[in-house]
């Protein structure tokens, strides 16, 4: 296991290629292509943002996302993907996308989740149609269609027109699972900008703000940064709202001598995501109590850190943390869902593997070389306090790469009373 730090700047300069990104989205391109195909399908229709993305290289704005149909794209066979966009936006597309032939670039036909009413059958009629143009003009009419969203209005039409759909979302799911050395450069680039935004925020703390400042000031700090194009979320627990962790901010004030855990769920740099929780406490030195619940935790998430290797399973790392009965009482892993945790990291926060006791011990996915991932591991005492850790890596072939690089051997302690 080594740390590893961004190679290149962010800015693009003729003296140095950087990020490739004709051949990360070619690479990207042929790999769904490849999935594609050894599943059995003679073309794939993608509706979420992030296969969207991965297929035709073209950025879904803020406010169409989570709105499956506004835009999707299909890909047939060897051809070029064909993008759907919303409206009379694919005149834009066609300057800034020059890769998509000018001829693959449609307008969408949307019933978005069903809110057009009795017009829903209307335009999943003429989605369809449009659908199959398209994999009559590419040769493959009548070949199995994948998909990785459906809605009851699809389902009814398809049938009603004999379309032979099958799941396109696990094709997908492989595709994205395995890096290009571009993509793994841009993971590079969101984790130093993640230790940037952890800087930043031991730099902000201090008792006396309240968490929604906090996650304020580091969206701002982040907006900055160019490629920047989407912060999901900025988690600030402090106090007991760190145990159990409520995964949120509020506007509680923060307390001297509180905890306060701060996640980037996630920072969006040129699409790939970041996830990168720190542990501080705020205004003197944490207590012994808290500083031996870190320690645990700290363990947990290094011993799964060094059960990570190309061969090794899911399983291999699950079994490094304890069971959820054993650490906090409960029934069952389900109630402890993402307290320890481990998850893929790409054009989306959960691009596999996602790793937890709740189903990888059954059911174990073998680490392959190129894929990047967090692990995530959390202790506390109800309502009194609760500690959090994150670290994201890549899986090289003889060896795992730290891409997050924030000190995190020991609680960081920010803005200390004077002794």
């Amino acid at each position: 296991m080594r740390y590893g730090t961004a190679n290149f700047g962010i800015a693009g300069v003729d003296w140095q290629e950087k990020v490739n990104w004709d051949r990360l989205r070619n690479y990207r391109l042929e790999r769904a292509r490849e999935m594609m195909k050894k599943a059995g399908l003679g073309a794939m229709l993608v509706m979420y943002d992030e296969n969207v993305r991965y297929i035709t290289g073209t950025l879904t704005p803020g406010w169409n996302r989570l709105k499956p149909g506004l835009r999707y794209a299909l890909l047939c066979g060897d051809a070029a993907p064909v993008l759907f966009e919303q409206g009379d936006i694919g005149m834009q597309v066609e300057r800034h996308a020059p890769w998509i032939p000018p001829e693959n670039i449609r307008y969408s036909y949307a019933w978005i989740k069903g809110a057009a009413g009795g017009a829903s059958k209307q335009q999943v009629t003429k989605f369809t149609n449009a659908i199959k143009e398209e994999m009559a003009r590419f040769g493959v009419a009548g070949e199995k269609l994948g998909v990785d969203f459906v809605d009851i209005n699809m389902m009814n039409h398809f049938a009603e027109e004999g379309i032979e759909w099958a799941d396109g979302m696990s094709p997908m799911m492989e595709a994205r699972a395995v890096k290009s050395q571009d993509e793994q450069e841009c993971a590079r680039i969101v984790g130093a900008i993640g230790d940037a935004a952890h800087w930043e925020c031991m730099k902000f703390l201090k008792p006396g703000i309240t968490e929604n400042q906090v996650t304020a000031h580091i969206m701002k700090f982040l907006y900055d940064i160019p490629g920047m194009e989407d912060v999901e979320d900025v988690i600030v627990s402090s106090g007991p709202n760190t145990w159990p962790n409520w995964r949120n901010f509020g506007d509680r004030i923060i307390q001297p001598g509180d905890i306060v855990f701060m996640d980037l769920a996630a920072l969006t740099w040129n699409g790939y995501k970041s996830c990168y929780y720190r542990t501080y406490c705020v205004g003197r030195e944490p207590t012994q109590e808290m500083k031996d619940v870190y320690a645990e935790a700290l363990d947990w998430l290094q011993s799964s850190m060094e059960a990570v290797k190309v061969g090794a399973t899911t399983r291999d790392i699950a079994l490094k943390w304890p069971s959820a009965k054993e650490t906090w009482g409960y029934e069952e892993e389900d109630q402890a869902a993402a307290n320890l945790w481990g998850h893929g990291l790409g054009l989306a926060q959960y691009d596999p593997p996602v790793i937890s006791r709740i189903w990888s011990l059954d059911h174990p996915i073998e680490i392959q070389e190129g894929m990047v991932f967090a692990l995530e591991t959390q202790h506390g005492i109800p309502f009194k306090f609760g500690v959090r850790i994150e670290e994201m890596q890549i899986v090289h072939a003889d060896e795992t790469e730290v891409i997050t690089n924030f000190p995190v051997n020991q609680i960081t302690v920010v803005d200390p009373m004077p002794h």
